[in-house]
């Protein structure tokens, strides 16, 4: 075998690798304890063979692995099981640490890894049962196809294990060394199956607006809770699709996964819809009319208000590993048709918005069969899962395909009538479904818990304090049970019955046309994504797929009544009628996570909470300003495209900020930053760096400090009334204040700064004496001020800038303020500070913004860093696919020092994209290492 070689393989770049892993060896011997035991050869012993041969047990014939300059493998095989087998041997290579705390995760056994501090992550993640799921969807629902190509996958991680131990698979297992005997088991085919339910949890809707509305409840009336969630703006936000149809294809409704249990993995009983059973709405289904606002009727109580604060902090521990959930967080895919395209052919784009990790989550890579037939069906490229076989998001050679997140409301909450024997339900007392789990903890002793499941799901609240807060406040209408300290909390979710999107992966790697596009769609469960569609035949398209489902009562915007068999799930949407469109006359389509299709023209409720539609009425608007009379769209415009940083609140609010006479000289020569900016958010622009922090005063001011302590950053304190006083403010005086601190992480707390709060802000922004402008932490303590409230902004901004930038504005940047910081995902956040040091990479000052195309997400209500970002970025171009183009976060490697672990992200951060080759002849030509596989 022959010696260890890292990517790219001249000799000035090795020589550079060297000195750079000399370097981290002697950083960490100066580090405490860690050190002392590393060397170079430590360092280096998990870098990947990329040239030369290695036997390869189970193989029917020779396998060969090209890498480029980037260290982006092209496998080419001559049967399907051998793709496959290959692949999970490279991707083992490059990423078996990330491999095996994605399925550690998934399984609720962090804590073999971690020790304690991941008990009560394990215990939720148990209590949902994604790898119990995974195990019946492996069983009984994939096709005998599909389960062969995982075994097949499986046995090259496995091939990879038995030659590979510590050191030689990653860093950071040395690392582990020193505080863990742990060993890494062998690969399972579940282990891949089971990822996408962390995918799909990542992914699942609206359940933290229908948590935080339920938790509103104990602040602000129906009213003021409609205001802060408006309609959607479908007159001036197009959706997705305005010329497509539905009913063409066969429905094939499953009838038994419509009546299931709460789905495999929880053994639950029948399931029950979640409906709104709070504020807002109408009939019994929202929360009726005087019975269900916070404080008063029967909607009143503390239990569920502590339930829902609960599960939020839970949620907010799940996230850290997977990616905040919030009002900006989704995704942007577009394409053009040839008519209005410099090529002749479509061109499609697609970058997917999600938590920034180190390494990504994506790894680029291409299938190939020597020659495609029944025998070896696959020649594809694109951005897959490590961990999973297949290609995720890419183009084979005749169709090409982005996702973006739909944002279909798939979970529901439902308020459960409890005793310690069972749960109410139709007003009979039903006995819980349990499980026992025993967690096994490094370094400590086993923990064992118990599973609780209604009919409507497990029981969450178990597991999580937001939950339980969510139990003792919701509101509920007149009739219910007696709440006493508050009710349960359990889940239905549509992940958690089993299904077949792992069917889909393959079936859209092999589609050859629309029609087979739409076949491989209608497997795809969950997460229910926004599935775009190009060829080379020129033929544009979109599908919505997934599980969506239909409820007897409610509307989902609130925890539903587990005890009233009204509001189960009556089926699903079927699939025949998701929304579809093929080849429209306007040439491009468009999804950014705007409504799909316009509700009065659809007789399903997809959701109530869609993302506003402020990057998807961007794009639409530059693609119409590029085709407007005979214009043609470029590859160069598309990515020109995806690095458009303009802000529509700032075109919004920044006239208002222009008027107000600003009379302190060291204010109004911040003001002076505005006068004649153009709204866009390079990383160099003064001016998007006070606008930001105008934005994030305005919110915090108007709307922040006003919602309950459960939404608001922790830590951050307020003198407020107490909880039992309605009498007049200004009766109050200052003792009679009391102080109350938030309780929810930087990353998820509120307001959020999402395009819903351009739409909020919008409202009410022409009417000055609005009762949110008023600057005090009271909801209803009268009339506001408009002016008066964003001059308090602006003198607020300032100070903060020049406590974080310096004084003199002329140094002022909006990257300085915006940066990214790659983390590893586990010890590079809590592990020690050495480790982080070399685990992590940043920061990188950014453009962009909050709902922008180029969208750096940035919590206002927390700080200005990033928290999400496009997490790979991609150009299909269908005229000639050795021209399209992409790009991915960090690199090919999750070896720390690896030439390839970071070596993207620079060109990433400045909108630059790589070659992406797809023809044999293209991929020779751009090879730089070859390993050959043999059986």
């Amino acid at each position: 075998m022959p010696a260890n070689t890292n990517g790219p393989s001249g000799k000035k770049k090795r020589g550079r690798a060297r000195l750079l892993v000399i370097a981290i060896v002697l950083a960490l011997v100066a580090g405490v304890g860690y050190g002392a035991f590393w060397s170079v050869s430590t360092v280096r012993a998990s870098f990947p063979e990329t040239t030369g041969s290695i036997r390869l047990k189970g193989l029917s014939g020779p396998v060969e692995v090209k890498r480029d300059g980037h260290g982006i493998p092209q496998i080419y095989a001559s049967s399907d099981e051998d793709l496959f087998r290959a692949q999970g041997y490279v991707q083992a290579q490059d990423r078996f640490w990330e491999m095996d705390v994605r399925r550690h995760l998934t399984a609720g056994r962090l804590s073999e890894m971690f020790g304690a501090s991941q008990v009560e992550t394990d215990a939720f993640l148990r209590t949902l049962g994604w790898r119990q799921v995974a195990e019946k969807e492996y069983e009984t629902k994939l096709s005998a196809r599909t389960k062969k190509y995982l075994r097949a996958y499986a046995d090259g991680v496995n091939a990879y294990l038995a030659e590979h131990e510590g050191a030689e698979l990653s860093v950071e297992y040395a690392a582990l060394g020193f505080t863990n005997d742990y060993k890494p088991e062998a690969w399972d085919p579940v282990d891949s199956v089971a990822w996408l339910k962390a995918m799909a949890w990542d992914l699942r809707g609206n359940m933290q607006d229908e948590i935080d509305r339920s938790l509103m409840t104990t602040r602000f009336s129906e009213k003021q809770i409609d205001q802060l969630y408006p309609e959607y703006p479908a007159d001036r936000n197009k959706p997705i699709v305005r010329d497509g149809a539905v009913g063409e294809l066969t429905d094939e409704f499953d009838p038994e996964a419509a009546a299931a249990d709460t789905g495999a993995g929880t053994g639950t009983g029948t399931g029950v819809p979640g409906a709104g059973t709070g504020t807002g709405g109408t009939g019994t289904g929202a929360g009726g009319t005087g019975t269900g606002t916070a404080g008063t009727g029967t909607g009143a109580g503390t239990g569920l208000q502590s339930q829902l604060g609960a599960l939020s902090k839970t949620l907010e521990e799940i996230p850290a590993l997977l990616g905040p959930n919030g009002d900006g967080i989704g995704s942007n895919s577009w394409v053009v048709s040839g008519k209005h395209t410099t090529t002749g052919k479509p061109l499609l784009a697609n970058d997917p918005h999600l938590a920034p990790q180190m390494p990504s989550l994506w790894y680029q890579m291409g299938l190939h069969c020597r020659s495609v037939s029944d025998k070896c069906r696959y020649d594809v490229a694109g951005f897959t899962f490590s961990g999973m076989p297949g290609v995720i998001i890419g183009h084979n050679q005749k169709v090409s395909w982005g996702f973006t997140n739909l944002g279909a409301d798939v979970t529901d909450l439902y308020l459960e009538k409890i005793t310690a024997d069972g749960y109410l339900y139709d007003g009979k007392q039903k006995p819980f479904t349990t499980r026992k789990e025993t967690i096994k903890v490094a370094g400590g002793a086993d923990r064992r818990i118990t599973v609780r499941s209604t009919g409507n799901g497990p029981i969450v609240s178990d597991r999580s304090d937001e939950m339980d807060d969510v139990g003792r406040t919701a509101p509920v209408t007149t009739g219910s049970p007696d709440r006493a300290s508050g009710y349960a909390v359990s889940l239905r979710w549509t992940a958690l019955t089993p299904g077949r999107s792992m069917d889909a992966v393959f079936a859209l790697n092999e589609a050859a046309d629309f029609d087979q596009f739409r076949e491989a769609a209608r497997l795809f469960d969950v997460p229910a994504q926004n599935l775009l569609y190009a060829d080379t035949d020129g033929h544009i398209g979109y599908q919505a797929p997934g599980r969506i489902p239909v409820r007897g009562k409610g509307d989902g915007r609130y925890p539903a009544p587990g005890w009233d068999p009204e509001y189960r799930w009556t089926g699903y949407v079927p699939q025949s009628a998701l929304p579809w469109e093929k080849d429209p006359g306007r040439g491009y389509i468009v999804t950014a996570n705007q409504a799909v299709i316009d509700p009065e023209k659809y007789p399903y409720l997809l959701t109530e909470d869609w993302g506003y539609g402020a990057r998807s009425q961007r794009l639409d608007n530059l693609i119409q300003s590029k085709i407007k009379d005979g214009g043609k769209i470029s590859t160069k415009d598309m990515q020109t495209m995806q690095m458009d940083d303009s802000s529509e609140i700032a075109k919004l609010l920044t006239p208002y900020l222009l008027k107000i006479d600003i009379e302190d000289p060291y204010i109004r020569e911040a003001q002076k930053l505005l006068e004649g900016w153009d709204y866009t958010q390079d990383s160099d622009s003064a001016a998007a760096a006070y606008f930001n922090g105008v934005w994030r005063y305005t919110l915090k001011l108007a709307f922040g400090n006003k919602l309950p302590k459960e939404l608001r950053v922790t830590g951050e304190c307020l003198r407020v009334p107490p909880a039992d006083d309605s009498g007049p403010l200004e009766d109050l005086d200052g003792d009679s204040l009391v102080r109350e601190c938030g309780e929810r992480a930087r990353d998820a707390a509120q307001p959020d700064g999402g395009d819903r709060w351009f739409e909020v802000v919008r409202s009410i922004l022409e009417d000055e004496d609005n009762a949110w402008w008023k600057t005090s932490t009271r909801p209803d303590s009268g009339a506001g001020d408009r002016d008066k409230l964003l001059k308090q902004a602006m003198e607020d901004a300032r100070w903060e800038l020049t406590a974080k930038l310096g004084k003199d504005i002329d140094s002022w940047s909006w990257g300085r303020l915006h940066q990214l910081t790659l983390r590893n995902q586990t010890l590079g956040i809590k592990g020690p500070a050495v480790l982080r040091w070399a685990l992590n990479r940043g920061p990188w000052n950014l453009g962009g913004g909050e709902a922008a195309v180029n969208a750096t997400g940035w919590n206002a209500a927390g700080g200005y860093g990033v928290v999400w970002v496009p997490s790979m970025r991609m150009i299909v171009n269908l005229a000639d696919l050795d021209k399209s183009k992409w790009i991915n976060l960090s690199g090919a490697s999750g070896h720390a020092y690896n030439t390839h672990y970071s070596d993207q992200t620079s060109k990433w951060a400045t909108g630059e994209l790589l070659p992406w080759v797809f023809s044999k002849k293209g991929v020779e030509k751009a090879t730089e290492d070859t390993l050959a596989l043999i059986p």
